[in-house]
C-alpha cells in the first residue's frame, strides 16, 4: 500500500532526526558537565588560597598583638614599680602641707593677737593723747547707685565702686576723674568696715565706751558723712516704708541708739547698788536753729519748740530751759527717741528719698539717785526683755508719761556721773547732685556751712590755734565741750561705695583723717564728789557737754 509506505518513511526520518536532537543534547550536557567540575575544582583552588593567605595575615596579626601586649605589659610594671615611690612623695608632700597650715594658722592667730595689742596701744595712745577716735564704714553698693552712676567704672567688679575696705583698718579709694590719670588714695582709721559688717558688729566696737560711761567718763558718739551714706541707719537702724520718720525693729537691723539703751540698762542692773537716774534729752538743729523735741510746749508743729544757746560763767554751753526726762528702761528710753524723731524734719532728694534735713543730738545724763522725790526702781534685764518684746520703735507713748519731768521745773538734786551724747549729724551733699531746689536748697546751704565750720574747728584744734572758731555755728557751739573738752569721742565716718559720690568720699575721708589729728586734753573720769548739776542747765550743765 503506497499510502502506507508513505507515513511509515516519514516516521522513521522524524525519528532519526529526535535521535539526533537528542545526541546533541547529551554532548552539549557532556560538556557542561565537565566545565562544572573544572569550575568546583578551580573554586577549590582559590578557597585553598584565601585560605592560606588568611592563616598568614592572622598569624602575623596575632603576633603583632603579642608583641604590644607584652610592651603594655611592660610600662605597666613598669608604671607600678614608679608609682611607690610616687605615693611616699605625695604622704611627704601632704604632711609638709598639713604643718605648713598648722604654721599658718598659728601665724594667723599671732597675727590677729598682735592686731589686737596694737589697736588697745592705739586706743590707749589715742586716749592718753587726747585724739578724737574715728572709725570708717562702707556701706553696700546699692541698685540706685547703679543708676546714679550710669555706666561709669564698667571695669570695676561692682559697676561704679570705687572706696573699697582693704583691711580693718585701711580704705582705698580708686581716682578716676575725666582728664586726669587713674589713682588710688588709702587713708588709715582706727577701724574700718566694710559693706559686709553688721550693725553688731559696729555696735562691738563702741560697747567699751558704755562701760567707761558708768565709770564715769563722758562719752560722745558722731556719725559724718554724706546724704544717704548711711548714718542714720548706722545710728538708728532702717527706714521703715510706712513711717517717713521712723524705722523698722529687726533686731538684727538696731542701730547705735537702741543697742546703746539697751546695753546702758543692762550694764546698770548688774550693780543695783549704783543705780544712777538717767534723763534724756533730744535737740534738732535745722537751719542753725536749735529745737527741743521733747518739750510738751510745741509752738512748731513739726520742729519741736525752739530753744536758744547761752555761755555760762565758767565758759560752758548751755542750752536754758532745755526739757529732759527721766526713763528707767532702755523701751522708755527708745521710745521717748521714738517720739522725738517724728519731729525731725526730713525731705525727699535724688540721693535719697528718706534725707535727715537736721543735726540730730540725743543726750542721756546720769546722776545719783535724788535723795527725794526718787523715780520708781530701775527695771531689771528680764522685765526689760519682756517689755521690748515689740517693736523697738513702737513703744506706746503712755508708757512714759510716769517719768517725763522737765528739768528746769524738777525739784531734785544729784550728782551727775557722766553724760552719753549721741549725733546724727545731717548729710553733706552737691546741691547739682541731690536735685535739691527751693526750701531743700536752702536746708542744704545750712548744713553744708554748718560742717564747714566743724571741719573750720578740727582744721582750729589740730593746729593749736589760740581762737577755736565754735561760736561760727550752733552745731560746734552746742558740741563744743565734746569737741574740744574731754569727752571719749568716737566720730564714724560713714561713706558710699560709687563713682558718682567720689567727691563727697573723699570729702569724707580728708575730714576724718584731719578728726585723727585733733589732740584734746585726755578724756577724764569725773570724780563722785564732782558738783552738783543745777536745775535748768539742760545738755551742758556738766563741767563737760556730750
Amino acid at each position: 500500500m503506497p499510502g502506507h509506505r508513505k507515513l511509515w518513511g516519514f516516521s522513521e526520518q522524524g525519528l532519526r532526526q529526535l535521535h539526533h536532537q537528542m545526541r546533541v543534547k547529551e554532548e552539549r550536557i557532556a560538556e557542561l558537565e565537565t566545565e562544572n567540575a573544572i569550575l568546583h575544582l578551580k573554586l577549590a583552588e582559590k578557597l585553598q588560597q584565601d585560605v592560606k593567605e588568611l592563616r598568614s595575615s592572622f598569624l602575623v596579626l596575632l603576633q603583632s598583638h603579642q608583641d604590644e601586649y607584652q610592651n603594655c605589659l611592660s610600662d605597666i610594671m613598669a608604671a607600678v614599680q614608679g608609682v611607690q615611690p610616687s605615693s611616699e612623695a605625695l604622704r611627704a608632700c601632704q604632711s609638709e602641707a598639713a604643718g605648713l597650715q598648722r604654721s599658718l594658722q598659728e601665724l594667723d592667730s599671732r597675727f590677729r593677737l598682735e592686731q589686737q595689742r596694737r589697736r588697745a596701744l592705739h586706743n590707749s595712745l589715742v586716749e592718753l593723747k587726747g585724739n578724737i577716735r574715728v572709725h570708717c564704714r562702707i556701706r553696700p553698693f546699692l541698685s540706685f547707685d547703679k543708676e546714679l552712676d550710669g555706666s561709669a567704672s564698667q571695669n570695676c567688679n561692682t559697676p561704679g565702686e570705687v572706696a573699697h575696705a582693704v583691711d580693718d583698718e585701711t580704705v582705698l579709694v580708686r581716682c578716676a576723674l575725666p582728664g586726669r590719670p587713674p589713682a588710688e588714695k588709702t587713708y588709715r582709721f582706727e577701724r574700718v568696715y566694710g559693706p559686709a559688717e553688721s550693725q553688731a558688729t559696729v555696735f562691738g566696737d563702741i560697747r567699751p565706751l558704755l562701760i567707761s560711761l558708768l565709770d564715769g567718763y563722758n562719752v560722745c558718739i558722731m556719725a559724718y558723712g554724706q546724704t544717704g551714706s548711711g548714718k542714720s541707719y548706722t545710728m538708728l537702724g532702717p527706714h521703715s516704708e510706712g513711717d517717713s520718720a521712723l524705722l523698722s525693729g529687726a533686731r538684727e537691723d538696731l542701730g547705735i541708739i537702741p543697742r546703746a539703751a539697751e546695753e546702758l540698762f543692762r550694764l546698770i542692773s548688774e550693780n543695783p547698788s549704783r543705780s544712777p537716774k538717767v534723763d534724756v534729752s533730744i535737740v534738732e538743729i535745722y537751719n542753725n536753729n536749735i529745737f527741743d523735741l521733747v518739750a510738751k510746749d510745741r509752738s512748731t508743729a513739726m520742729s519741736g519748740s525752739k530753744s536758744q544757746m547761752m555761755t555760762s560763767q565758767e565758759g560752758r554751753s548751755e542750752v536754758p530751759k532745755l526739757t529732759c526726762r527721766a526713763v528707767t528702761s532702755a523701751v522708755e528710753f527708745v521710745g521717748l527717741i521714738h517720739r522725738g524723731i517724728q519731729l525731725r524734719v526730713q525731705h525727699p532728694t535724688l540721693v535719697h528719698k528718706n534725707s535727715s534735713r537736721s543735726h540730730l543730738i540725743v543726750t542721756a545724763t546720769l546722776t545719783t539717785a535724788s535723795s527725794v522725790g526718787s523715780t520708781a526702781p530701775q527695771s531689771s534685764q528680764a522685765s526689760l526683755q519682756k517689755k521690748a518684746g515689740g517693736n523697738w520703735w513702737t513703744t506706746s507713748p503712755r508708757a512714759l508719761s510716769l517719768h517725763t519731768v522737765p528739768v528746769d521745773s524738777a525739784d531734785r538734786s544729784g550728782q551727775v556721773l557722766a553724760k552719753l551724747q549721741l549725733v546724727d549729724l545731717a548729710g553733706s551733699e552737691c546741691a547739682a547732685v541731690s536735685g535739691v531746689t527751693g526750701v531743700a536748697l536752702k536746708e542744704t546751704s545750712f548744713i553744708n556751712r554748718s560742717l564747714a565750720a566743724l571741719a573750720d574747728v578740727l582744721g582750729a584744734l589740730s593746729e593749736r590755734c589760740d581762737h577755736i572758731p565754735y561760736r561760727n555755728s550752733k552745731l560746734t557751739h552746742l558740741l563744743q565741750d565734746a569737741i574740744g573738752g574731754d569727752a571719749k569721742l568716737l566720730m564714724i565716718l560713714c561713706v558710699s561705695p560709687g563713682q558718682k559720690h567720689m567727691a563727697e568720699t573723699l570729702r569724707a575721708l580728708k575730714f576724718g583723717a584731719l578728726a585723727r589729728q585733733v589732740e584734746r586734753q585726755p578724756s577724764r573720769r569725773r570724780p563722785p564728789s564732782s558738783q552738783m548739776q543745777k536745775p535748768g542747765l539742760g545738755l551742758a550743765g556738766s563741767r563737760t557737754l556730750l
